[in-house]
């Protein structure tokens, strides 16, 4: 059985990273080291598969393979990605697999079979659906020490209360910390 790891960028106050219309897109870039990136493809682990939400897809779809001959991209631009969308047809960095018209039976059939771990980054949609669905195993947030005010959160209003054990962190030169938190189910009341 595949295991399925959440990975999010985010600032203290929860915004996380994307490229959209928010004024500081990019806010992460001034914390990136050669450190902190092999710190991060050693969390994700030596062999993973990505599931991915379609808007995250494009996105990266239009960046990783033009981003150059490193560790990172080069684990990325070779693994398997597995996208929720309903235009599987456009699908075409790959190599790729859409989970076909019912998103969760499609996960739940993934993760039921032999493989790799599934990292998902981004894809915040897809991300509250997975916790929703208690499909999640673990949640690696990459912690920045900033506060943004406003953006994009990691979660949905629609997202009911969870409990994460803390299994470990660790911390880059720029302050950036790598939290693991196992996932344990609704919070308890």
């Amino acid at each position: 059985m595949r295991k399925i790891r959440i990975f999010e960028h985010i600032s203290l106050d929860g915004v996380i990273e994307h490229d959209g219309d928010y004024a500081y897109g990019a806010w992460t870039t001034p914390y990136r080291t050669p450190d902190g990136a092999a710190m991060l493809l050693e969390a994700y682990g030596a062999n993973f598969d990505l599931l991915l939400g379609r808007h995250t897809y494009d996105m990266w779809s239009g960046f990783w393979p033009n981003a150059g001959d490193f560790p990172m991209a080069n684990a990325i631009n070779a693994v398997t990605k597995y996208i929720a969308t309903h235009r599987p047809d456009s699908l075409q960095w790959g190599p790729v697999k859409d989970l076909g018209e019912d998103i969760i039976a499609g996960i739940r059939e993934l993760k039921s079979a032999d493989g790799p771990d599934l990292i998902v980054s981004g894809s915040s949609t897809l991300t509250s659906m997975l916790l929703r669905e208690g499909l999640v195993d673990e949640v690696v947030l990459i912690v920045y020490p900033v506060l943004l005010g406003r953006g994009k959160r990691i979660l949905s209003d629609t997202v009911d209360a969870r409990e994460l054990a803390f299994v470990s962190t660790r911390a880059t030169p720029t302050g950036v910390l790598v939290n693991t938190y196992q996932y344990v189910g609704a919070l308890r009341k």
